[in-house]
């Protein structure tokens, strides 16, 4: 029986893969990730240009290429392409993976495809960082990065998760066929959210009574 989740709902739903078993474990490996991710961004490209990007050789980037190639995450660009050089370009515009009986039984390859993507965030928003002096101010003032501490069950999490997705719909996505119709001063921008729970956190009547609260100290 083939693994499958039932499509979400989100942003570029029609252009998305849902991950099975052996999508999983064919993007367990950050440059992969990485591979698949410039695609999407900059459009078909050749080994060689991306290996340039991530800094590695182009051999490398070639067999990467043809693994994401043989699991259905890119193709070749026929009709860029050409005898002494190959194209690819993305299959998908986004990818999701949201079935937790699959972590569950790919545990190995779920932990190696998140810490590859979580690397990925990490990687641009220290990208961004070093840009951001020379933005415009415009886009400088928009940069955020925020940390918000909320005390949740796993149902309002789950929630809060439907709610933010309900919200990112209703902007523009970036997809080669809007660029084009998108308004003037129009840039892409990486919106990158994490709901992170932090179970050794302790609750509030765990910790020790502060300066004002006394054991025996009435509340209001």
């Amino acid at each position: 029986m083939a693994d499958a989740v039932e499509r979400p709902e989100g942003p570029d739903v029609e252009d998305s893969v849902v991950l099975d078993a052996k999508g999983l474990r064919a993007l367990a490996h950050p440059v992969r990730v990485q591979l698949v991710g410039l695609l999407r961004k900059y459009g078909p490209s050749t080994a060689t240009r991306l290996a340039e990007r991530l800094g590695v050789n182009s051999g490398t980037a070639s067999y990467h290429l043809r693994q994401l190639g043989a699991a259905g995450f890119v193709e070749e660009d026929t009709e860029r392409g050409n005898a002494r050089e190959r194209w690819w370009r993305s299959v998908h515009r986004t990818t999701w993976f949201n079935d937790p009986e699959l972590a569950e039984r790919e545990p190995v390859a779920a932990l190696a495809y998140q810490q590859s993507v979580a690397a990925v965030y990490t990687l641009r928003t220290q990208q961004t960082l070093n840009g951001l002096q020379t933005m415009p101010h415009a886009w400088r003032n928009a940069f955020d990065m925020s940390d918000w501490a909320l005390r949740l069950t796993p149902e309002e999490a789950a929630a809060l998760y439907r709610e933010l997705t309900e919200v990112i719909t209703r902007y523009r996505r970036d997809a080669p066929e809007t660029a084009a119709s998108a308004p003037e001063g129009a840039e892409r921008v990486a919106l990158i959210t994490q709901i992170l729970p932090e179970l050794d956190a302790p609750a509030a009547s765990s910790l020790p009574p502060g300066p004002q609260e006394e054991e025996g100290s009435p509340t209001s």
